[in-house]
């Protein structure tokens, strides 16, 4: 029975501000309230702190301008996975889809979800991750344990995942209703902090501030060798691109956006603009009231915690639990609303279950939402999404400078194809993120190679997976000719 026609391809109803806020929604969870503690233990210094935060939006403004150029070329549902296949092919495009599948989105979705009941159980005590609900062992390998934080988490995934499923509307009110409100908490909270800056902590923490140095816990300090330094360079980025990635997730919507060759990338350099100011901003803002040792010793690397308790008094823990949970509900959704369409065009492409091919009567890929939740959920029991998470910015990068060598690539091959936007400082921009990206994964690989075999290992286990899918696909074609 053929479907009705508006069931047979997506709905374009967002725009400039709905994808900016997608772009700038996905990319604040809770990393910025968390991974400076380890960036300073890394680095030790308030000028290395800062310069790291600024490499990273450097390198994801690039990025995002460089992906312009591809997003206009190509404004369909999908986007990073559809670039990779017309710049290489189908089974590169299937490498990052599968890893995408399987921890890049669902491990971010379930990393942020477990986010929102950490800081929801400073409220709500219940909902704790010490509060222990199951117990379940395994023979004596190991034992499964749920708490209640993850509980929740796995609800919020499943509350999100059945709104999208009503439809692009009610995912567009959340994200951008939710965004806007922790954009405007984030600028207050840098606003008051400076406010309430500490001369003498800013002096000591802005003196000798380039000296990088290994800072403990305990406040002890260890020197580093050249290579020792470029290292703990590497390990601290690791951290700040996990906080500034899912930026691309607006080119998955491609198919849902009004007039996506201009939108798309406009929304991409606007957000990644937004959340690179904010993220700087509340670096230095925290070198304004907290002394390095603090901000590397906060209780659980919450240093937006410490930092605003200093600003608010007692009541700043509070400030901060609630702007979390806002700021993790607002990302969790617009990573799920975005994930499905990559799901969707693969499918398309034969690279994917076919059922999530299909869109229901609300003109979503229903079936990829719900997969995507199993996944999810799946991570957020296993307690291992944040290994994961560290391990796979890794391979991240290497896709992301695989799709901006795209731009090369597709400039070669399609000279002539329509590029209604040229990607900003080509052939410099895309060649600096590239030079930088290979820098970044070189050092991990020699210094921390403990953030790279697992990464690499997920994507490699997507090569059996692509050649026995399209030995299906043969198959069932050769059945079907032979009728």
């Amino acid at each position: 029975m053929e479907q009705p026609s508006s069931q047979t391809k997506l709905k374009s109803e967002l725009g400039l501000l709905d994808g900016t806020m997608l772009v700038a929604g996905s990319m604040i969870g809770s990393g910025i309230f968390i991974v400076s503690a380890d960036i300073i233990r890394n680095v030790g210094s308030s000028g290395w702190l800062i310069a790291v935060w600024l490499i990273t939006g450097f390198m994801t403004l690039t990025a995002a301008v460089s992906y312009g150029e591809l997003s206009a070329m190509f404004p369909k549902a999908g986007g990073q996975y559809v670039y990779l296949k017309e710049a290489y092919n189908k089974f590169v495009a299937f490498l990052y889809g599968w890893s995408f599948f399987a921890v890049i989105q669902t491990g971010t979705i379930a990393a942020v979800g477990v986010a929102f009941s950490k800081f929801a159980a400073y409220l709500i005590p219940a909902v704790s991750e010490e509060n222990i609900l199951l117990s379940i062992p395994f023979g004596g390998m190991f034992t499964l344990t749920i708490s209640a934080a993850q509980v929740v988490s796995i609800l919020i995934i499943i509350l999100l995942t059945y709104i999208n499923t009503k439809g692009v509307k009610g995912g567009k009110l959340i994200q951008t209703t939710f965004t806007l409100t922790k954009l405007i908490s984030l600028f207050g909270l840098i606003a008051f902090g400076f406010i309430m800056l500490k001369g003498d902590v800013w002096t000591a923490n802005w003196t000798n501030a380039w000296d990088m140095r290994g800072l403990a816990k305990d406040g002890s300090l260890t020197s580093y060798t050249m290579a020792a330094a470029l290292g703990a360079i590497a390990a601290s980025m690791v951290g700040s691109i996990f906080s500034s990635d899912a930026w691309n997730n607006v080119t998955f919507i491609a198919g849902e956006m009004k007039n996506p060759q201009r939108n798309i990338g406009l929304s991409l350099f606007l957000g990644t603009l937004i959340v690179t100011v904010i993220y700087v901003s509340a670096n230095v803002m925290y070198t304004a009231v907290l002394p390095l040792n603090e901000i590397a010793s906060a209780e659980k690397d919450r240093v937006a915690v410490a930092a605003s308790t200093v600003i608010f008094g007692n009541i700043g823990t509070v400030v901060i639990a609630l702007m979390i949970m806002v700021s993790t509900f607002g990302c969790n959704n617009g990573l799920i609303l975005a994930g499905a369409r990559v799901y969707y065009t693969m499918a398309k492409d034969g690279l994917f279950f076919k059922k999530t091919g299909t869109l229901n009567e609300n003109a979503v890929p229903e079936f990829g939402l719900w997969i995507q939740c199993a996944v999810a959920s799946v991570l957020c029991l296993s307690g291992r999404y944040g290994d994961l998470l560290d391990m796979i910015s890794f391979v991240v990068v290497i896709f992301y400078m695989l799709t901006i060598a795209g731009i090369y690539i597709l400039r070669i091959k399609r000279p002539n194809a329509p590029r209604p936007y040229k990607a900003f400082g080509y052939p410099v921009l895309p060649a600096i993120y590239i030079i930088m990206g290979l820098a970044f994964c070189g050092l991990l690989l020699r210094y921390k190679s403990d953030y790279t075999w697992p990464g690499l290992i997920i994507v490699l286990i997507g090569i059996p997976i692509y050649f026995i899918s399209q030995r299906n696909v043969k198959h069932e074609d050769t059945v079907l000719s032979d009728h």
